[in-house]
């Protein structure tokens, strides 16, 4: 039985793509069909029309509307008109009617032979059919269906936590903020507040707001805070709203904070750094030694974009104008070595975090259209690239995730 079914599916298929192949080729071939008595019909419309002229004329002689002589020249004319349309039908009649063979039969032979063969080379005619249902319960690799799967189960049990816990960072993922929003809201009111949950809810909020920590941000970050003091992200982010609020003492002092508590290998250290130049400080090495050790062999191979620990020396007796200097300088450096080896993906991230510090935005979304060159979205570094633009409130031009 199922295998009749499937005969029957197939037997659909086919007799559907013969009826809209059928369908087009009329569509196509009318044009051509329909030409010369479309033409025929436009000539003798023509021809009535100035037989009608010439009646309208008699009546106006009659009735003393105009002159004889204004009747004859118009009279005149009107015949030289209905002449010309007349000799026209004569060469019509004479001259063999125009067949586009060669389009016709494109059309009805060559143009089915193409799409069916262009059909069996990049299609799956073996493969069977499967509906909506069918993908929902079996998504594989989707991310559409499977956010359409969840959805449909909260929908469903709209109290399910971890449906919305789990729902809430995809959401984030593919750009569906406020999305996101509501399923951190749900996430946190059916499950209780955790430092991820809330630092993810604070992110979206700041991502609404185009980047800037707003109060309700803030407090939930600050409630991050109580669960787990030594939490980076929600440090950092308290730091960057002192930052933006004009405190750049305290926002100094707050980034400083954090840099001295992260490893020496932290990703976010660098960006860090650059906030604490930013806000009159020193930025502390990214390969700080540990005591004992030797300082140059901490330096000796900094990671790309990463101040040396020469630079920090220098940084540390300079005003803050020639530090903000030196640090764009060094950005232009790392700017000037991607683009003659573009292939280093955490250059490109430093890169358009510096450019997003410094705030050139418009240099930033250049850095994100390059490294997406070199990386593209599909990949795992790409998506890396997307979320940090993201982060940063940066417009990814022309980028699909």
């Amino acid at each position: 039985m199922k295998a009749r079914f499937t005969y029957l599916g197939d037997m659909l298929f086919w007799i559907l793509v013969a009826a809209l192949t059928a369908a087009l080729a009329v569509i196509l071939l009318y044009p051509l069909l329909r030409g010369a008595k479309a033409a025929d019909n436009i000539r003798a419309g023509e021809t009535a029309v100035y037989r009608d002229q010439l009646r309208e004329l008699d009546r106006d002689l009659d009735g003393g509307l105009i002159t004889p002589e204004e009747a004859d020249y118009a009279r005149a004319e009107i015949g030289r008109r209905l002449i010309a349309v007349s000799a026209d039908e004569q060469a019509q009649t004479l001259k063999p009617a125009r067949h586009h063979r060669f389009t016709e039969a494109f059309v009805l032979l060559l143009l089915p032979v193409l799409g069916l063969c262009l059909y069996l080379t990049t299609g799956r005619p073996d493969l069977p059919s499967q509906p909506l249902e069918a993908r929902l319960e079996n998504p594989g690799n989707d991310v559409a269906v499977l956010i359409t799967k969840a959805e449909r189960h909260l929908a469903e049990k709209p109290d399910d936590g971890k449906g919305w816990d789990v729902l809430a960072p995809i959401y984030f993922r593919t750009m569906r903020i406020n999305d996101a929003q509501v399923a951190y809201r749900h996430a946190i009111r059916l499950l209780g507040p955790s430092p991820v949950r809330l630092d993810g809810l604070a992110e979206t909020l700041i991502a609404v707001s185009d980047g800037v920590v707003t109060e309700e941000a803030r407090q939930v970050l600050e409630q991050s805070l109580t669960l787990e003091p030594d939490n980076p992200r929600a440090r950092f982010y308290i730091a960057l709203s002192m930052e933006q609020a004009g405190r750049p003492d305290e926002a100094r002092q707050a980034f400083e904070a954090l840099a001295k508590q992260s490893p020496a290998d932290a990703p976010w250290l660098p960006l860090v750094n650059q906030h604490i130049a930013m806000n009159g400080g020193a930025p502390a090495g990214a390969g700080s030694a540990a005591p004992g050790a030797n300082p140059s062999a901490s330096g000796a191979n900094p990671a790309p974009g990463n101040p040396t620990q020469q630079d920090v020396t220098a940084a540390e007796t300079m005003n803050a104008g020639d530090r903000q200097q030196m640090i764009r300088g060094m950005v232009e450096s790392l700017d000037a070595k991607l683009s003659e080896d573009p292939n280093n993906f955490e250059g490109w991230m430093r890169l358009v975090r510096s450019y997003a510090v410094l705030n050139d935005k418009d240099r930033a979304a250049g850095a994100l259209k390059r490294g997406l060159a070199a990386f593209p979205p599909p990949g795992e570094q790409g998506r890396q690239l997307l979320a940090l633009a993201r982060e940063l409130g940066i417009a990814p031009e022309g980028a699909t995730q």
